[in-house]
């Protein structure tokens, strides 16, 4: 009987050989949406991004803290010293003058600080879109971090699969050229196929823990393993199915954008600001004063005894007044302030602009990702049985002398590379998926918890990395009818 090395042998043959790889203790199997909030509770950048969000949060009241009333107290002490010259000869007083005072101002125009205040708060707004951006963009990040564990590890069953089937092309080998029906040229050829293999399956596990590295990364917290995506996960064109609603959508509702906005009018208000440094101010002022009479400077000193008999106590003094301020020349400060924010504005106009356009070409281009996803996906099934069967007929054309080894190894590497091309086709359409959602504005948690659903606790990549009716089916081809 020929030998025959189908797909489903070399799984069972890989995760057999490879059972000392795992740990002893059943390894903690984490979800999709337990690494989610592990990444919002532990990720640095997002709390950095709040931090930074909180800070700008208090541009607003301090600039309204520039409309509202000032209020402000002191004390002063001075050694005031004064020589008269009078009818009875030369005098000298020396006092310690004390004085207590307070103000008080509010300001009545002040068309710059008004202008001010309309800034910050367009900052304000800016900056809660900016990190609502920053919030959404942990959801794509903990999906890609989640499903390159996953990917890495089915390249890597996938490569562990290849490498078994390679060992087992060079068992063969030895054993036909022990009986005299190959030469040693065969048995070379089959060494080094499966050498290679071997290197591959060393930098496939090496991506693996890279992946794996990444997720600690991003959470602040150790994995083992991940729960993996059933392979009965829907794989289906996006909904709506034409591109330009796509677009409208990311035009109205993708946070980057709707925070340039504000980052536009933020620019817009400034300018106004820094023009309404040559307009006049008015403030009301009241102001309150009391001490020593010399030291508020009541004193009549052209009436010499007055000043040592009248006047040595204490005394106050209060006014209440408008205080108009025209600005005539400031040295061409406010024209060159006006310059260069009329000049910042255009740069915040074009920068608007350009995000403008990138969304859409984004979004046409993950609608376009995401369409050829789900035809990749269905043909990298199909191309794969096909590529069994291709597999089978070379080995059995290399049994009865019609092909050589070389095409044998060559039709192995075909068969795997497919493997993997399906799988990385697969975690293409989740992610594509997710990315079109996120630059439409509408990528929210409950998109994870969605894919939650197709998780499979006991997932493990050395049996599951391709679906069961698959292999099935490329084992059904090469038995035949008559199985």
């Amino acid at each position: 009987m020929l030998r025959r090395l189908t797909l489903a042998l070399a799984i069972s043959a890989a995760t057999l050989g490879w059972v000392h790889a795992q740990p002893a203790s059943p390894p903690l199997r984490n979800d999709l949406m337990g690494v989610y909030q592990e990444a919002a509770a532990n990720n640095a950048d997002l709390a950095a991004a709040r931090a930074q969000y909180l800070a700008r949060q208090e541009l607003a009241p301090q600039a309204r803290a520039g409309l509202l009333p000032q209020l402000s107290a002191g004390a002063s002490i001075n050694d005031i010293d004064i020589d008269v010259d009078t009818n009875l000869g030369n005098r000298s007083l020396s006092r310690s003058a004390l004085v207590y005072q307070a103000s008080l101002s509010q300001p009545l125009f002040r068309a710059d600080r008004w202008f001010q205040l309309q800034a910050a708060k367009a900052i304000g707004e800016q900056a809660a879109l900016e990190f609502s951006a920053t919030e959404q963009n942990l959801i794509l990040q903990s999906a890609e971090a989640y499903f390159s564990v996953l990917r890495a590890q089915d390249n890597l069953a996938a490569t562990k699969a290849e490498e078994a089937a390679f060992k087992r092309q060079l068992d063969q080998a030895n054993e036909r050229f022990d009986v005299g029906l190959s030469d040693r040229t065969d048995v070379l050829q089959a060494q080094a196929g499966y050498d290679s293999s071997r290197a591959a399956r060393l930098s496939a596990q090496r991506l693996v823990d890279d992946a794996f590295e990444n997720l600690a990364t991003l959470t602040h917290r150790e994995y083992r393993s991940v729960e993996g995506i059933r392979h009965s996960l829907p794989v289906l064109p996006p909904t709506p199915g034409d591109a330009s609603s796509w677009v409208d959508t990311a035009a109205r509702q993708n946070l980057n954008l709707q925070a340039s906005e504000f980052a536009l009018q933020a620019a817009e208000e400034t300018l106004r600001q820094r023009r309404a440094g040559h307009a006049p101010t008015l403030d009301a002022v009241a102001q309150y004063q009391q001490g020593d009479n010399d030291g508020l400077g009541l004193s009549n000193v052209t009436d010499a005894p007055s000043v040592f008999t009248r006047y040595t106590g204490d005394a106050s003094q209060s006014s209440i007044g408008l205080q108009l301020t025209i600005p005539l020349f400031s040295g061409g400060l406010t024209t060159a302030q006006s310059r260069e924010a009329y000049q910042l504005l255009t740069q915040t106009e074009q920068q608007r602009e350009s995000l403008r356009r990138q969304v859409v070409q984004n979004t046409r281009n993950l609608f376009r990702a995401v369409n050829t996803d789900v035809e990749q996906v269905q043909a990298r099934r199909q191309t794969i049985i096909s590529s069994q069967s291709a597999l089978e007929a070379t080995e059995i054309g290399y049994q009865v002398g019609t092909r050589n080894i070389v095409d044998v190894l060559d039709a192995q590497r075909l068969l795997y590379a497919t493997v993997r091309d399906y799988n990385n086709a697969r975690y293409d359409y989740i992610l594509d998926n997710l990315r079109l959602k996120q630059v439409a504005g509408t990528l929210s948690p409950a998109d994870l918890q969605a894919l939650s659903a197709y998780l499979k606790p006991d997932y493990n990549p050395d049996r599951d990395f391709l679906p069961p009716d698959l292999a099935n089916a490329a084992e059904r081809s090469v038995r035949g009818p008559e199985f």
